[in-house]
Parts: structure tokens; C-alpha cells; sequence
């Protein structure tokens, strides 16, 4: 690998003894990669050791700790600063590489992130993913703003795939060129607004469709378990977007309706936060206080009950379902339906 092809793996971690071991081996089994920095954000388990009993001998791996826990934003942050390569990588912690997946990024040219394909995989199945994992036709794109908006607008009743998940690998050049980092206010969306800010900076995002990232579907992931005031920075920050950036009249109003639709969510959690915590009478008291925010509680209040309808009526028997599915859809390779 040459020395602008060499890639900085960053892994921001909490409570991930369990899981750290096998993201740390598959960063270090890459040969562009350069460095993995580990940021052990406030563990409570032994997330730093167990990191470091992997370490291979090549002085590749560092770990970092934080005594307080900070948040995934702080965390990379700091992994940036730490590190030197001239790309970066962000691999969760749950999460891993598949063999070769820097090989197939590094053969293309013309951009400032690249992703490829996600396969998602219940963590049972992991042991076996590697024989299982579907081969795609090479297919680039470049996603402009307008598609990346689009795609992190999420429906109900629809399988979680926005693009905002994601795992670009980036180019420092171009972060450090625009004064761009995570936004350490946020605990949920850190991703989706670094990409947005950069999308409106100029970035070339290209997308891949080789499948590179393996992401394991866990019931106790920290990314499930985010709180009603992460909704609120979340959509703030899109308004801070909204204040500052140059967009076109088709850029602000996507944005808008992203920020409408985390905002519209905040709402509902609000409501029931309060109707949980303090009571019925709170939670309508501040409904009659903030009347813009009624329709997203109603509309929220509605759907959530068709959804309660829907799941609680008998299911007819159904084919078996593949334990792997993948982000992007795309054609397999040798299938020229």
C-alpha cells in the first residue's frame, strides 16, 4: 500500500468485552490498515484489555481511555486527533470487516468517503457469515446530498436500512480542509450530520456495492437505547444546518423534512415521557402549551396503536428468511435478470 492509500481503523467503545476482540482482529487483518485506535469511552468491563489481548505485535493497535464516558462523537474525535494515516475508517465496536474490503475500496479514485454494502447478521450467525456473504456486481455511484437526505428518513412499518448507516471511509484532507468533525453534542445521528455537513461542503460521496462491513444485530446494543433529549440535539442540529449552510430551494426542504421527522419523534417521546413520569395531566398540559407539536403526538399515538393491532393478530406461517440481509439492494453477480 502506498503511503495516501493507508487507512487509520477508529473504534469507539463502551461495555464491548465481549465484542471488541473480533473488531479489533478483522481492522488488524487489513493490510492498508495503518493504525487502530481504540477509544475505551468509560468502560465499566474490561473493554480496554481485552482490545489490547489481541494486539498482533506490528505496534498497529492503541488503546485510549476516557474515565468518564463521552459519547461516540467525543470519542472519534479524539481517535482523530491521535491518529495520522491519511484515511480514516469507523468500525463499531459490535461490528467487524470482512477480508479484502479496503482492497476493493482502494481500487477506485474520485472521492472524499466511499462506502460499500452493510450485511446485517444476528450475532449467533457470525461464525459463518464468511461462506454465506453474496458476491455483487461492481456498481459505483456518487450520492449527492439530495439522495443521502432522503435515505435517513425512515418509514414505519419498513425494515431499518437508511443510509446514514453507513461506514464511509474518509479522507483527512478534505475533513481537515472544511474544519470538519463529529458534533459532540450528539449521542444519535453523529454520523448523519458529519455526512450532511460535508455533502454541503463539496464532498465526493462515492457508494460501492461489494459488501465489506459486517454489522451484527444485537437486542442490547448501545445504538437502540438512545433518549428522548438525543432526538432533541438531533433535530437542532439540522436546524443549526438549516441557519448557516448555502443549500438550493430542493436541499432546504429535504432538510426540513428531516428535521420535521426527528422533531414529529421527539415530540411523541416527550408526551409519553411526561404521561409515564408525572402523569396524564402533565403530559395533555403540555400538549395544550405546545399546539404545533399536537399532530406528530396524535398521528405518533395512532400508528403506534395500528402497530400494536397489526403484531398482536395471528401470522400465517411464512418461508424461511435468510440471517443475512444487506443494506444496499443490489444484483448478485452472474444473475443478469
Amino acid at each position: 500500500m502506498t503511503a495516501n492509500t493507508t487507512v487509520c481503523v477508529i473504534i469507539a467503545a463502551k461495555n464491548a468485552a465481549m465484542t471488541i476482540a473480533r473488531a479489533v482482529r478483522s481492522a488488524l487483518a487489513e493490510e492498508a490498515v495503518e493504525e487502530v485506535i481504540v477509544v475505551d469511552d468509560g468502560s465499566t468491563d474490561d473493554t480496554g484489555a481485552v482490545a489490547l489481548s489481541v494486539d498482533d505485535g506490528s505496534n498497529r493497535l492503541k488503546v485510549i481511555r476516557f474515565d468518564q464516558n463521552k459519547g461516540p462523537a467525543a470519542a472519534r474525535n479524539r481517535a482523530i486527533e491521535a491518529s495520522t494515516a491519511p484515511l480514516l475508517a469507523i468500525l463499531d465496536a459490535d461490528d467487524f470487516f470482512l477480508p479484502g474490503r479496503f482492497i476493493q475500496i482502494m481500487a477506485e479514485d474520485q472521492w472524499d468517503f466511499i462506502a460499500d454494502n452493510i450485511v446485517f447478521v444476528k450475532e449467533e450467525s457470525v461464525a459463518h457469515i464468511r461462506n454465506g456473504v453474496q458476491q455483487f456486481r461492481r456498481q459505483t455511484r456518487l450520492l449527492n446530498l439530495e439522495a443521502f437526505i432522503i435515505g435517513n428518513i425512515s418509514q414505519r412499518g419498513k425494515q431499518r436500512g437508511e443510509i446514514g448507516f453507513l461506514k464511509p471511509v474518509m479522507r483527512r484532507e478534505f475533513l481537515d480542509s472544511h474544519g470538519l468533525r463529529y458534533n459532540e453534542s450528539l449521542r444519535l445521528g453523529e454520523d448523519y450530520d458529519l455526512y450532511v455537513r460535508a455533502l454541503v461542503a463539496g464532498a465526493r460521496y462515492k457508494v460501492i456495492h461489494s459488501c465489506g462491513y459486517g454489522a451484527v444485530v444485537r437486542h442490547d446494543s448501545l445504538s437502540g437505547k438512545h433518549k428522548t433529549d438525543d432526538l432533541k440535539r438531533l433535530y437542532e442540529a439540522d436546524q443549526a444546518i438549516l441557519a448557516s449552510a448555502a443549500l438550493t430551494d430542493v436541499q432546504r426542504a429535504l432538510l426540513e423534512r428531516h428535521e420535521k421527522h426527528v422533531r414529529d419523534r421527539y415530540e411523541l417521546r416527550h408526551f409519553l415521557d411526561l404521561k409515564n413520569n408525572l402523569g396524564s395531566f402533565s403530559a395533555l398540559a403540555y400538549a395544550f402549551t405546545h399546539l404545533g407539536a399536537v399532530p406528530a403526538i396524535v398521528s405518533g399515538i395512532t400508528a403506534d396503536k395500528r402497530e400494536a393491532y397489526s403484531v398482536s393478530k395471528p401470522k400465517q406461517p411464512t418461508a424461511t428468511v435468510s440471517p443475512l440481509r444487506y443494506l444496499l439492494p443490489v444484483m448478485p453477480e452472474g444473475d443478469r435478470s
